[in-house]
């Protein structure tokens, strides 16, 4: 089954301790760094909307983009609930569009990592530099291979809920970076019973140098990368790295 379908209805319980409120602030204080205080900002990848909320809040002008309709339906129930005013596309990161260019793009949730060859990081990057104001900033984060080999690996991993559960089936080639992951739901049903669904997901880890080489053949300027858990150097045990580059 397609990624991000039935795993949508619960992805919200299960990422209950993602620090989504850190993240934010990582984000903020990168932009504020580059003189954006405000105006229009893009979210690629932006599933269930728990960042463009965020972002909004602080005041920016909110555009998220996934290409997964059951998570941006989430969204729109947030957006709903909160009165903020987000505009949310459902579109692929390889292949988005916008009627305008925009101040920043930011990604988070490795959902760089979706994108599992050159080709597909090279279009979406070119697509970045392309609706990005003049001087605009590209802030992402991305899994390393490190994280996937060594922290992750071949595990199976398994959580359960009241209403909810999974078991994660996790599959990495080291020859080729890929990770795949098999994903079993069984959620409560309005009925009281739980119903099973599977999902299997596939990304790829990536070194620094790698996306360095990105950035560079898009045609956008590299400025810094930092590790995303320590806000400090890169170092070879990091595993989510933030990426910064402008226009």
């Amino acid at each position: 089954m397609e990624a991000y379908t039935d795993f949508a209805g619960v992805y919200d319980t299960f990422m209950d301790e993602t620090p989504y409120e850190q993240w934010c602030e990582n984000i903020v204080r990168e932009l504020s760094r580059n003189g954006i205080e405000d105006g229009l900002v893009c979210e690629l990848g932006c599933g269930t909307g728990s960042m463009t909320q965020l972002l909004a809040a602080r005041g920016y002008d909110m555009i998220g983009i996934d290409c997964a309709q059951e998570m941006l339906n989430a969204a729109y129930e947030k957006r709903e609930r909160s009165g903020l005013d987000i505009l949310y596309l459902n579109q692929d990161m390889k292949a988005f569009e916008l009627y305008g260019t925009v101040r920043a793009i930011v990604s988070v949730c490795d959902s760089i990592n979706y994108l599992t060859d050159g080709g597909e990081i090279d279009a979406c990057f070119r697509l970045v530099k392309n609706y990005l104001d003049p001087g605009g900033i590209f802030f992402f984060d991305f899994n390393t291979r490190y994280k996937y080999e060594t922290v992750i690996g071949d595990t199976v991993i398994a959580e359960n809920r009241e209403d909810c559960s999974f078991i994660w089936e996790n599959y990495y080639d080291s020859a080729t970076g890929m990770n795949e992951y098999d994903l079993t739901i069984f959620a409560r049903q309005e009925n009281g019973l739980f119903a099973r669904s599977q999902e299997t997901h596939v990304q790829r880890g990536y070194t620094l140098e790698e996306m360095k080489a990105f950035i560079a053949a898009a045609g956008l300027v590299f400025i810094r990368a930092y590790d995303a858990d320590t806000l400090g150097g890169v170092t070879a045990q990091s595993e989510r790295i933030y990426c910064v580059s402008r226009r």
